[in-house]
């Protein structure tokens, strides 16, 4: 086994307990389907990050070239899984939490946590390029990251409900175009 291979193990393992999250997640709603307060965005957000895990999980065969392994190189990656997790660990409610049958209260109790680790994640990822590749992504992907992370930090610091409603929107519309032209195919 090389290391890559090795490595993927870990990374393959988080990735798929925020998927697991995330269908648990959506199983519960459909069990309780009568007494939950849907929210569009919410479950927008869930679409997309579902969509995000998969992108990371795909992104990070381009890795397999990479002949030498830090140890802060690897937990840059590992980040990558962990902050995903994070977030689907928030997007939907608890059974137990006090907003498990109100999405939108559920939303807008965690919008300082989750916008907060979303923008993180572009932390991460522009940094883990920077330290493993020497360089920060193209001009494409960086632009898109970066709008994202604007977009992310002001959803951190406002409750209106119009930019809310908008960053979910944008954000789906630039995920499906930042994958479909720049991940469209496993190199």
């Amino acid at each position: 086994m090389d290391q890559f291979n090795y490595l993927a193990v870990l990374i393959s393992i988080i990735l798929g307990l925020g998927i697991t999250q995330l269908l648990s997640g959506v199983g519960r709603l459909l069990q309780a389907r009568g007494r939950v307060q849907l929210y569009w965005p919410t479950l927008i957000w869930v679409a997309v990050l579902l969509l995000l895990h998969v992108q990371t999980w795909w992104a990070m065969f381009g890795l397999r070239t990479l002949q030498t392994w830090t140890f802060v190189a690897f937990l840059l990656v590992l980040l990558q899984p962990i902050v995903l997790f994070l977030l689907s660990a928030l997007a939907l409610p608890d059974p137990s939490s006090e907003t498990s049958d109100d999405l939108r209260a559920h939303y807008y109790f965690h919008t300082r946590w989750f916008f907060g680790l979303a923008a993180g994640l572009i932390a991460v990822s522009l940094l883990r390029d920077r330290v493993i590749a020497g360089r920060l992504p193209g001009a494409l992907n960086l632009s898109v990251q970066l709008a994202l992370l604007v977009g992310w930090v002001i959803a951190a610091m406002t409750a209106r409900e119009w930019y809310h409603r908008g960053v979910v929107a944008l954000t789906s519309v630039l995920m499906l175009g930042y994958i479909g032209v720049l991940f469209g195919r496993l190199s």
